[in-house]
């Protein structure tokens, strides 16, 4: 408890610090070179949201662009809602994706699918349960040119439709700020890259060189995979706040949640099983045992002399939990009444990552948009530590 209170001193700091630090999209206004963009959209069974997102990219003011919406074999009348959009906007191209190749995630042959379809400059990756104000691709566009960069990702505002998503997100968003944080990304001496698939454009050229999604199509977390090679390769990046511009869902239900924190883990363990358990139990003590030790020790306080000092460190890392919560439930726009949830929401989290362990190299570790994926025999290098 003495080392998860330091920790927590620490979270708390660099918190702080990275919020301070963040560049923030469109602070470098519009104009200059304006190429053409491709807006590449996968999307899979998003009956639900593939209106909302591409009524909200028609509408953006960006002169030269198209929206290469994918098909990814829905059976929900996906396809169909994209077909409408493109009759009514030369703009919005469907493409109907091939079958899914044997080794390749769903997402990232999609993503591939509309890049071969593709005729801009600059490829602007989303995500179809992503919403867009009308003069993000504008801005985006102006900073990439202004910054000199070849790669440029934005941090959008998190959507939280159900409870279990609530008190789950800002638990997990506290990490964000160490080890995925701006101030990491664009320190090009440091060797962290990392794209949010809601929103990240790139230069065509820059795209094909580090191999397009053909290099990351094994990865569980392909944002990630693609963002590490892009810092890795040296060509110059940038990760910016886009809360105030972009708006994307997390986890729509307790399954999706499920098996997004699952996909967090089974990365970290096929790299290193030792990394990955050590991994688990680090978020176990640091999001859980605070709270479960509280009570345990607040128990033992009045005839047992030595629970004196783990409760008072068991207090001041729960106190430091639901401060670290309570930030982010703001800045998530949600109620304080989720942070107090913070004890369910660290074993929820450390719950999800237990089964990631437990699973990762079944035959069907993963479940995503309706396909199973077994990842034991596939290299993953999204997430590193």
């Amino acid at each position: 408890m003495v080392g998860t209170a330091g920790l927590w001193v620490f979270l708390l700091w660099t918190m702080a610090s990275t919020r301070g630090k963040t560049p923030v999209l469109g602070e470098s206004g519009k104009g200059g070179a304006q190429p053409r963009v491709s807006i590449i959209l996968p999307a899979r069974n998003e009956r639900d949201y593939i209106g909302r997102c591409l009524e909200s990219l028609i509408m953006q003011d960006y002169p030269d662009y198209e929206i290469i919406a994918v098909d990814d074999s829905s059976d929900d009348g996906t396809g169909e809602i994209i077909e409408s959009y493109a009759a009514k906007d030369p703009r919005v191209v469907h493409v109907t994706a091939r079958p899914k190749p044997e080794g390749w995630m769903g997402k990232n042959w999609a993503c591939m699918e509309g890049y071969a379809k593709a005729g801009g400059d600059l490829l602007l990756f989303t995500d179809s349960d992503t919403r867009h104000d009308p003069g993000v691709v504008s801005m985006a566009v102006a900073q990439l040119m202004a910054g000199g960069l070849d790669a440029l990702t934005a941090a959008p505002r998190m959507i939280c439709p159900e409870f279990w998503t609530r008190v789950t997100l800002p638990m997990i968003t506290v990490f964000l700020h160490t080890r995925f944080s701006a101030v990491r990304v664009n320190d090009p001496k440091k060797k962290t890259g990392y794209f949010f698939g809601s929103f990240f454009v790139i230069k065509r050229e820059a795209y094909e060189a580090v191999g397009t999604h053909e290099g990351v199509k094994q990865e569980i977390i392909e944002d990630g995979a693609l963002g590490s090679k892009v810092k890795e390769s040296g060509r110059p990046m940038r990760m910016v706040m886009g809360d105030h511009l972009v708006d994307a869902v997390w986890a729509r239900d307790p399954s999706t949640l499920w098996n997004a924190l699952k996909r967090l883990m089974v990365p970290l363990y096929l790299q290193s099983p030792r990394t990955g358990v050590g991994a688990f139990f680090a978020v176990l003590f640091i999001l859980f045992m605070p709270f479960a030790l509280l009570v345990y020790s607040s128990m033992q306080l009045a005839w047992v002399p030595s629970a004196v000092p783990l409760f008072a460190f068991s207090l001041a890392a729960s106190c430091m939990a639901y401060a670290g919560a309570a930030i982010e439930t703001r800045v998530l726009h949600l109620g304080l009444r989720y942070a107090a949830a913070g004890p369910l929401g660290g074993l929820v989290v450390a719950l999800g990552f237990a089964s990631g362990l437990l699973h990762a190299k079944s035959s069907s570790s993963v479940s995503w948009r309706g396909r199973s994926y077994s990842m034991k025999d596939h290299a993953q290098g999204s997430i590193r530590v």
